[in-house]
């Protein structure tokens, strides 16, 4: 596995070297191919876990996305069923301060997701922020998807 040496062909009179070492010019690929399979099988298989698996109907929006941080974003969600989710852990919305008070005391960021359902009601979203902000998180942002209408009513070309 790797570059060898091949021993030159021929033999010699006197005053030659016999035998000099070449270095081999071929390379073996096939370690690093087999690498390459395995690593591509395990990011198949990682990357659709990293998103959030909670089904949700977001809102589509002509907004653009936010940074990310080097902390890991918390996501809190709220499905059409009303069910308040926090990443993919049902909490019970007495509960819900609670547990983000908890949260927010391990964390150094106060940032926040909003994954809310289209179907919601004004109302209910507004609830959740309020929780949102009473539990120790002040700066949240608003999950949607892109490609919705503009304020000026033109939509813009989704890229496929």
């Amino acid at each position: 596995m790797g570059a060898g040496t091949i021993k030159k062909a021929g033999g010699g009179g006197r005053g030659r070297r016999r035998g000099r070492a070449q270095p081999m010019a071929e390379i073996n690929v096939t370690p690093f191919v087999d690498v390459m399979l395995v690593l591509l099988i395990i990011f198949m298989v990682a990357a659709p876990l990293l998103t959030v698996g909670v089904p949700v109907e977001l809102p589509k929006t002509a907004a653009t996305a936010l940074s990310s941080d080097n902390e890991e974003p918390l996501t809190v969600t709220l499905t059409v069923d009303g069910v308040v989710m926090i990443q993919e852990t049902e909490v019970e919305r007495e509960a819900l301060i609670g547990r983000l008070q908890a949260i927010a005391t391990e964390r150094s960021d106060d940032k926040i997701f909003l994954r809310a359902d289209g179907a919601n009601t004004y109302a209910s979203v507004a609830e959740i922020m309020g929780a949102l902000n009473a539990g120790g998180f002040s700066n949240i942002g608003l999950v949607t998807d892109i490609g919705g209408p503009t304020l000026d009513g033109v939509t813009p070309v989704q890229e496929q």
